[in-house]
């Protein structure tokens, strides 16, 4: 189905989204999706292609236009997080209203309108992991040869020729299907260039999910020992309060939105903990922080 980094093949979304292949087409040719192009100069999605496409196949079920369809996702392709999974988000569609929330976090609004749709972004990795275990397994081998080839030689080049760029690639791409061969993928990564930052902040994330907490930790502790990054700072917050540290949670909320001061979900976390601890003062400031951020999307 993926063939490495390159994505899924022009049937395999058709098959996927249970939708004509010539349609497939047409949506990449409207723009709001950017399909690279294979071996053989044929499309490869990406998992937030299908995002994307998912969303216009359920549009074109409800009978929308595909001038109105083109126009919200157009908006909706503009506000998709890049470089991270997009398992966990939920999205809602109410005329040309997309309503997204991301792992619990409060909803944002790229567009506006009317008609109703509601599903998990989870779905379309589950039915992918059915469709595509060959391409899960054929991943492993090839991470599992590359162990055996760096242990064999103590060399951190990769034998198949693959960068650290190839091998994050094909971790967000795997990261919906198989995420434990997505670890492997980002750990190849890291393996070639220790300095992506990225990828050790997904692999935190993706450690995080399988309950290896304190390995989850000890990845964002490394990025933010050597750079300031807002995503890292963000995401160790959300697991020291998951483990019920709120205090050091709160410490990295306020890191993450000093190197981003636009992070709102860090502001609605912050008012939601301060509130919690009876800081009332700290609530508000932060309630409100978040309520000026929300404006400008």
């Amino acid at each position: 189905m993926a063939d490495g980094p390159h994505g899924y093949r022009t049937d395999d979304v058709a098959r996927l989204l249970d939708v004509p292949v010539h349609r497939v087409r047409a949506w990449a040719r409207a723009g709001f999706v950017s399909p690279a192009r294979g071996p053989r100069n044929e499309l490869r999605f990406s998992f937030q292609d299908l995002v994307l496409l998912r969303t216009a196949a359920e549009l074109a079920r409800g009978r929308i236009p595909q001038r109105r369809i083109t126009r919200t996702l157009l908006k909706l392709q503009r506000e998709l997080p890049h470089g991270r999974s997009l398992t966990e988000l939920h999205i809602h569609v109410a005329g040309d209203e997309v309503v997204v929330r991301d792992h619990g976090e409060p909803a944002w609004n790229p567009s506006s309108g009317q008609f109703h749709i509601d599903f998990d972004t989870a779905d379309i990795a589950s039915r992918i992991a059915e469709i595509a275990p060959a391409t899960a397994r054929a991943e492993a081998r090839g991470a599992a040869a590359v162990d055996r080839f760096a242990a064999a030689t103590g060399e951190r080049a990769d034998p198949d020729g693959r960068t650290a760029g190839d091998w994050f690639e094909l971790a967000v791409e795997l990261e919906g299907a198989a995420p434990a061969e997505a670890r492997r993928a980002y750990g190849r990564a890291l393996a070639l260039d220790a300095s992506l930052a990225d990828a050790r902040v997904n692999l935190g994330r993706l450690l995080h999910d399988a309950g290896l907490i304190a390995d989850a930790e000890a990845a964002y502790r490394r990025v933010l020992a050597a750079v300031e990054h807002a995503l890292a700072a963000y995401n160790l917050a959300v697991l020291l309060e998951d483990a019920g540290r709120s205090t050091e949670a709160i410490q990295a909320y306020a890191r993450a939105l000093a190197a981003d001061p636009l992070l709102a979900e860090a502001h609605y976390n912050l008012a939601r903990l301060y509130e919690q601890q009876g800081d009332e003062r700290a609530a508000i400031r932060h309630l409100n922080g978040y309520r000026e951020l929300m404006k400008g999307r």
